[in-house]
């Protein structure tokens, strides 16, 4: 059994952890992100907790993060944005992803918002499939390219 929440700084370290699983990385640099949205007022992160610690130690199995973005395509502006969606991979395909993101709309909606935006990168087939199961529409494909400005 898991309950769905609201993050608080008490959960920074469960944070980073999965905030690193997600995008791997620094855990410094996960750690001020985290921090960043936890103290900011248009962002949100639910979490997943689970009723007992799991094997590893973990109190968490998954979170979402949203914050307002000026436009997102398909949206229009200042629309609310899934930034981060992480479940653990032993409690995947059990419908905690799904109730992390119905928090998600429940807060966007508390908000005035009649859209949610959210991306994949376009090789991640299991974001693509996670996303559309829980009733994602694909609205775009972009593939982005940068050139270095020699000095």
């Amino acid at each position: 059994m898991l309950t769905i929440r609201p993050a608080d700084h008490a959960d920074l370290p469960e944070l980073v952890r999965m905030s690193v699983a997600l995008l791997p990385g620094d855990a410094d640099e996960a750690r001020s992100d985290v921090l960043r949205v936890l103290e900011d007022a248009r962002a949100q992160t639910f979490v997943a907790q689970r009723e007992d610690a799991h094997a590893s130690g973990s109190l968490l199995a998954g979170y979402a993060e949203v914050s307002f973005r000026s436009y997102a395509d398909g949206c229009g502006l200042d629309t609310p944005y899934l930034e981060a969606w992480y479940v653990d991979p032993d409690v995947r395909q059990t419908g905690v992803g799904r109730a992390l993101v119905t928090a998600v709309e429940d807060w966007a909606r508390q908000r005035g918002s009649v859209w949610l935006g959210s991306d994949c990168l376009l090789d991640n087939a299991t974001s693509e499939s996670a996303h559309k199961a829980v009733g994602f529409e694909e609205v775009d494909r972009v593939i982005q390219f940068r050139r270095a400005l020699g000095r």
